[in-house]
């Protein structure tokens, strides 16, 4: 599979150096153009999440939160920040911790700036090295994000960043347009006629070449969000001039079924209950966007943007639209796999695997062939890839939860897929005429398709990196075999004890450099540097971070790499600045 890679590279600027929006750019390929530095030292740290201890406390340990990639331009480093002030009223009682936490917070965003050696600061970041980032402004937005659906799993907010503004998302559908070098808010900008507080923001902003944004907003019903069907969701774009269109999901995908399938009941495992059982059905309701799904933009201008109903995800689509928002296409996720029963699942009649007799290929809970589901919890965006086709990752159960990234053509064609697609963002690294898709690619503990270990068995724990080629094949795969949980104690040693091996990818989105060494955290606590034959070539101890936040991470134009662990923010290198392409 050739291209012209040597056009393609001719046309990137200084702007592509740097890492302004999801995924690095408008199509998400989280690759850098310029060699990333090593780990070797801490360089600054930013404490971004005030919040964080106390939301770990309500959640039993776990920091149940997306958070944004580090925006990286220039000397100017962009992050979330939110303090701990506005935890204030629920420290005090007057509205229980664990049941309303989010109309409680703020969210808004930190600029740092690098500085020379010897310049004074507020005491933000750590002082090493020639020079310091320092704290530039803060600015907060009026965003709330769609209401708690009961898992506790906080959505992302995610803005973007352009040559002079940065993008925030707001309130009731809305964006806030905001001067990148004073922190000003410079005015909010609405696609609306009226204010409506039901209307969220329900995905990362994403701006293409011309300095448009796009995202999308979902209107819930406010007594019932999540059980009462939705009261309408759009795909927004608002251009570099504030002029502002919208297209409702509901002219996107035309003919959605009304009654979805659902799954069999617990009490009649193992699934499916006989080999021509029917699953039953329920109300599919509205289609909307999936939740914290980016929308992507090809280098054609076309726009992609996932859809799925209101009340079951494994109706979704992959949709493709014009650079005007008028459709172009709407893909089906259903009934493009067939790796359930006796493929990915244990024979079956045996534990583990399906009710003896059954079809080969289909999805146990419900009989038919495997959907890709769009799950809220997941922060999966479409990624361009060089050849145009699309890269999107899904959730699926029986696979041991594992998921699916689907590839379509640029015209909406099928053209397959890889059996790891959960909460992954996949970067792309463009090489020697073709490209590799980088994913975590995660085994988990939990049982082929229910929670029942006598019934449906139980998985291997085991937590890898993998590398495929442009059709999906895998190259190369490197597993964390750490055995080692560590802790800096104050006086700056470690302090370890010996665990089982293996740490999960605490990722919902590798980094790739121009020689494609993959940069990745895990929950060890430690940022790791695979080179492209899966070779480890760097790893540096940051904080442990078991139940850890989902954190991408992003490369810096002279080839820092900021990552995150615990809600702070490192930016870690060798101190050489490097040249991009």
């Amino acid at each position: 599979m050739k291209f012209a890679l040597a056009i393609c590279l001719a046309t990137f600027s200084l702007q592509a150096q740097s890492w302004m929006q999801w995924g690095q750019n408008a199509g998400h390929t989280g690759s850098a153009v310029v060699a990333g530095q090593r780990p070797e030292q801490i360089h600054a740290e930013f404490v971004y999440d005030g919040l964080a201890d106390a939301m770990r406390r309500d959640r039993g340990g776990d920091l149940l939160v997306h958070y944004m990639a580090p925006l990286v331009d220039g000397d100017d480093v962009f992050t979330m920040s939110r303090g701990a002030s506005t935890w204030e009223s629920c420290r005090d009682g007057f509205v229980p911790c664990g049941t309303s936490r989010w109309p409680l917070m703020q969210w808004g965003v930190t600029k740092l700036s690098w500085d020379a050696a010897g310049v004074a600061r507020d005491g933000s970041g750590l002082r090493t090295g020639a020079r310091q980032l320092n704290t530039r402004w803060t600015t907060v937005s009026r965003w709330v994000p769609p209401p708690d659906d009961g898992r506790g799993w906080e959505p992302v907010f995610h803005p973007a960043l352009t040559a002079n503004f940065i993008y925030l998302p707001c309130e009731a559908g809305t964006i806030m347009k905001v001067d990148r070098a004073s922190g000003t808010v410079l005015g909010i900008l609405s696609p609306f006629a009226e204010k409506d507080l039901s209307r969220y923001v329900a995905s990362p902003l994403t701006v293409d070449g011309a300095g448009a944004v796009y995202y999308t907003v979902v209107g819930l019903d406010a007594a019932g969000p999540w059980t009462r069907d939705i009261a309408e969701a759009w795909v927004v774009k608002i251009d570099a001039a504030g002029g502002a269109r919208k297209v409702a999901f509901r002219d996107l995908v035309v003919g959605a079924p009304v009654q979805c399938t659902t799954s069999f009941r617990g009490d009649s495992l193992p699934w499916p209950p006989s080999v021509d059982a029917v699953a039953p059905t329920a109300a599919c309701g509205g289609q909307r966007p999936g939740l914290n799904v980016a929308p992507a933009i090809a280098p054609d201008g076309t726009v992609y943007v996932v859809s799925r109903a209101h009340f079951n995800g494994a109706y979704g689509y992959l949709v493709a639209l014009g650079g005007d928002l008028s459709l172009r296409w709407a893909a089906s996720l259903r009934d493009r796999l067939n790796d359930g029963c006796d493929v990915l699942i244990p024979a079956s009649g045996t534990v583990g695997g399906c009710r003896a007799g059954s079809r080969r290929g289909v999805d146990p809970s419900t009989n038919l062939a495997p959907a890709g589901v769009v799950e809220d919890l997941s922060t999966a965006s479409p990624v361009v890839a060089p050849d145009g086709s699309v890269l999107y990752g899904t959730f699926t159960r029986y696979n041991y939860a594992r998921g699916h990234l689907f590839r379509f053509s640029a015209g909406g064609a099928f053209l397959g897929a890889y059996d790891f697609g959960w909460d992954i963002t996949p970067a792309v690294w463009a090489h020697d005429g073709t490209w590799s898709v980088i994913v975590k690619d995660n085994g988990y503990p939990v049982g082929s398709y229910c929670g029942s270990p006598a019934v449906c068995g139980q998985a291997e724990a085991r937590y890898s990196l993998t590398s495929l080629s442009a059709d999906l094949r895998p190259e190369w795969t490197y597993r964390n075999l750490n055995d080692q949980l560590c802790e800096r104690l104050e006086s700056g040693k470690f302090q370890c004890k010996a665990v089982p091996p293996g740490f999960e990818w605490c990722v919902n989105m590798v980094a790739v450099d121009q020689d494609g060494v993959v940069y990745a955290n895990s929950e060890d606590g430690n940022l790791y540097a695979i080179d492209r034959t899966g070779r480890r070539v760097g790893q540096m101890f940051l904080k442990v971070a078991l139940g850890a936040a989902y954190t991408p991470l992003a490369i810096g134009p002279d080839g820092m790499i900021y990552t995150q662990n615990d809600g702070t923010l490192y930016a870690v290198g060798d101190g050489v600045r490097r040249l991009g392409r």
